[in-house]
């Protein structure tokens, strides 16, 4: 458990970081958004992704996310997860796949994840993916489109699209904006003022991967323990609802145990 004075450092080093990629130019922040992220790690040895791994709340949730992709995985599958961090999860999935990409613009976090057959690392630099064309069949995200800088997210997305096998599929998991903000910045501001750069709705995603071309779009629901496709029309009525309400009646009735879990943004594009 952090102290606030921990919190508050956080805050303040993530928030300066966060600025300089929000008022950077384009041609700068290909090689900035890992120079950020490395500062981050180094400047924070309490940050979440060092101390919370090898926990059983960390193992816990691996285990969820490994039963949530499961049913989308094949022994012939190529699997790339966007934002792999230190490949906890990937290296689970590679098991089970042909071959699993875990790709990071954070050298820090991978120093340490030995390569295998079935596993291989990429370190990208800002939105790019290195892989060649209609390569995967799943790609995967979680909590990670929130980092991009707004004006590059749809080249990072375009990039995730031309990399997908016809038919594959992009599978991407962002906190809600509508209950946010959703990053160290929750407990201080609020709009997300830290590494979250942009926070979507599930209308705002929907929009975006119509946009890049993915031919279906849906998003998913977890109930007991399996996962189902849910219609977009009734949570963008609730969206739509919410966006209406002043803050201080949104974020209460927002952060509140049904809504998250109404409002849970995980959407799926089929190319």
């Amino acid at each position: 458990m952090r102290s606030t004075e921990d919190l508050r450092e956080h805050y303040e080093i993530e928030k300066e970081l966060a600025n300089r990629l929000r008022h950077s130019r384009r041609e700068e922040r290909a090689a900035m958004y890992a120079v950020v992220y490395d500062e981050l790690f180094r400047r924070l040895p309490l940050h979440p992704q060092w101390t919370r791994q090898n926990t059983e709340l960390r193992e816990r949730q691996l285990q969820g996310q490994v039963r949530q992709l499961r049913r989308h995985l094949t022994a012939d599958t190529i699997f790339l997860e966007i934002g792999a961090g230190d490949c906890a999860l990937t290296t689970r999935i590679a098991p089970l796949v042909r071959k699993a990409y875990g790709l990071e613009v954070s050298e820090e976090l991978t120093l340490r994840i030995p390569a295998s057959e079935k596993l291989q690392i990429l370190l990208s630099k800002g939105c790019e993916v290195p892989l060649p064309d209609d390569t995967v069949d799943l790609a995967y995200s979680n909590q990670v489109i929130e980092h991009i800088h707004p004006d590059d997210v749809v080249d990072q997305l375009k990039d995730i699209y031309r990399v997908l096998k016809p038919g594959g599929r992009y599978y991407c998991i962002t906190p809600n904006r509508l209950y946010g903000p959703n990053d160290i910045s929750r407990d201080f501001d609020r709009e997300a003022t830290g590494l979250h750069l942009k926070e979507y709705s599930i209308t705002d995603l929907v929009k975006l991967f119509r946009r890049i071309g993915f031919r279906r779009v849906w998003i998913e629901r977890t109930i007991k323990g399996h996962h189902y496709p849910f219609p977009l029309l009734p949570a963008k009525a609730l969206e739509a609802i919410l966006q209406w309400l002043p803050w201080s009646l949104r974020t209460p009735l927002a952060r509140s145990y049904l809504m998250v879990r109404l409002l849970h943004v995980a959407v799926m594009g089929e190319k």
